[in-house]
């Protein structure tokens, strides 16, 4: 059995910018990770045009800046050297190919009893800790709705973690379900390289540039600006750059977009051509998907429309549940956190977790500054 004062797991950038602090404060800690890397999403479930959407000083790790010359939206491939150079500096070395099995509170010796396979060897280690930190984030597993007929679909179907690009898509039909971040610019790549490309859009969503989010942001957490003043003037931006698109089948939310991204965790969209390939009739924009009969998929409009490949960019799931055990005073059961933003971070016996907010990048500095803070309070507490 191997006893450590702070058990981390999961080595993405929640993980990597708590073992950061935790390494500052003179902390000893261990990190497991169930992927052959650090943080295996950014590196080997993303398409190829990603950028990040947001400004390059709202996604920086506690500590350690971007490189001088770093874009202001940062490709994937510069976020992923910054990781490796961040795991680098503070010394992190995460123990890879280890699956959590279980963790569980034991109430009488006052630490987490953590079960772990070494997916390699099929070894199971038991490990103790004092305060166990949750960052395994929002997007443990891909989440694909239960659509009639999918199962019988002809041609190809995938999770938008598995697509790269439009290439090899070229003359064929193409079905993106999602209208989120994701599924709107997986839509642009598929139409830029020739596929015939249609979107499904099932809720109200903002769309949004890049300079309006970053200039809403800048407001609100620079200047102390509140939300209810920013977001009118996102909003009447937004309209006289993308006018009424509602008669292209895509509703604005009632609620702001700085707001909706406070209470939901739903971002606005960060348009990166898709909104004029829609107005052009380039991207065709349906509704919800009744059901799948071979290659034809019917939707709720009653239109039925052959493709060849459907595209899900429907998001993540959260699968904390599946093995931690008292984990109720901090996890719903959906896997996120009972507590809303900004307390989201602290449970209870020592319980925490990082990279849990629906807030991306931007909340991680937050929550693993707060961890290790609270930590360290509880130590000092305890020594004295």
């Amino acid at each position: 059995m191997e006893e450590v004062v702070v058990l981390i797991i999961g080595a993405g950038p929640a993980g990597l910018a708590t073992a950061a602090c935790l390494t500052l404060q003179h902390v000893a800690y261990a990190i497991i990770e169930r992927e052959s890397c650090t943080a295996s999403l950014w590196r080997h479930r993303t398409y190829d045009r990603l950028k990040l959407h947001l400004a390059k000083e709202f996604c920086e790790l506690p500590h350690m800046a971007y490189p001088s010359g770093t874009p202001t939206y940062v490709p994937r491939e510069s976020f992923v050297e910054y990781l490796d150079s961040y795991t680098d500096r503070f010394g992190i070395q995460p123990r890879y190919d280890t699956s959590v099995e279980s963790a569980t509170y034991d109430q009488g010796k006052k630490h987490w009893a953590v079960l772990a396979q070494d997916t390699d060897t099929g070894v199971v280690a038991r490990l103790t800790a004092r305060f166990l930190i949750m960052a395994t984030g929002e997007k443990s597993a891909a989440s694909i709705p239960l659509v009639p007929g999918l199962a019988g679909f002809e041609g190809e179907a995938i999770h938008s973690s598995a697509y790269k690009s439009g290439n090899g898509y070229t003359g064929k039909s193409v079905l993106v379900v999602g209208a989120g971040n994701s599924g709107m610019e997986i839509a642009y790549d598929l139409a830029t390289h020739g596929a015939h490309t249609s979107i499904v859009v099932r809720s109200p969503v903002h769309i949004m540039t890049k300079e309006l989010i970053r200039f809403g942001m800048t407001m609100v957490q620079n200047l102390g600006l509140s939300v209810t003043i920013v977001d009118p003037l996102l909003v009447m931006a937004a309209k006289l750059i993308f006018w009424d698109l509602s008669k292209h089948g895509i509703m604005r939310p009632k609620m702001g977009p700085l707001l909706l991204k406070s209470q939901t965790g739903k971002s606005a969209v960060i348009d990166v051509g898709t909104a004029k390939l829609i107005t052009r009739g380039v991207i065709d924009v349906l509704e919800g998907i009744l059901k799948i009969n071979a290659n034809n998929v019917e939707f709720h409009c009653g239109r039925q429309i052959p493709f060849d490949a459907i595209v899900f960019a429907t998001g993540y799931k959260s699968t904390v549940n599946t093995w931690l055990k008292n984990g109720e005073s901090m996890f719903r059961n959906d896997g996120f956190p009972k507590k809303k933003f900004p307390n989201h971070w602290r449970g209870e016996n020592g319980l925490y977790c990082a990279g849990f907010a629906r807030r991306g990048l931007v909340s991680i500095a937050m929550d693993a500054k707060n961890i290790v803070d609270d930590i360290r309070a509880t130590m000092y507490q305890v020594s004295c």
